[in-house]
């Protein structure tokens, strides 16, 4: 099991090229700076994809047309060589009351050494995020990518 002061460095570092990415100072492909070569990676939308070359693909594709959506980290734990990071998918706009439009979400990610993971596996709520798409009357734009219709769980 790596110290624990390793895994909070590794996640900072996520954290860092993550918020990087979300103000679009970076392109979200670089997140996979912090995985293994065999990185699993598991997505609720876009499905199963395996190694870097895959996940680069998927970071670039999945996220492209969501430039106006925010994904902030709320809260982290760590046990072991596991990390559960808190964060929240975040559409565009306020809501009538002031509040924000978030999809409460989590991304799970096993630790493998040297500051990289070998596996990340996001959950949240599709039918609270296709309710709120619905509500919030967010439209994608003519860029976003829609998932590959054969797609790997």
């Amino acid at each position: 099991m790596a110290p624990r002061q390793e895994i909070e460095a590794a996640i900072e570092h996520y954290l860092t090229l993550r918020r990087a990415a979300c103000a679009g100072e970076r392109p979200w492909s670089d997140l996979a700076e912090v995985f293994t070569d065999d990185i699993v990676f598991i997505d609720p939308v876009w499905g199963r994809h395996e190694g870097r070359d895959n996940v680069v693909r998927f970071l670039r594709d999945s996220m492209t047309g969501l430039d106006d959506w925010d994904f902030p980290h709320l809260w982290q734990m760590v046990d072991g060589d596991k990390a559960v990071l808190g964060f929240a998918n975040r559409l565009p706009g306020r809501r009538p009351d002031g509040g924000y439009w978030d999809v409460e979400s989590v991304s799970v990610l096993d630790y493998a050494g040297d500051g990289r993971f070998s596996r990340e596996a996001d959950f949240f709520g599709e039918s609270n995020l296709y309710a709120q798409l619905k509500e919030c009357g967010w439209r994608p734009p003519d860029t976003m990518k829609p998932p590959p219709a054969d797609r790997v769980w």
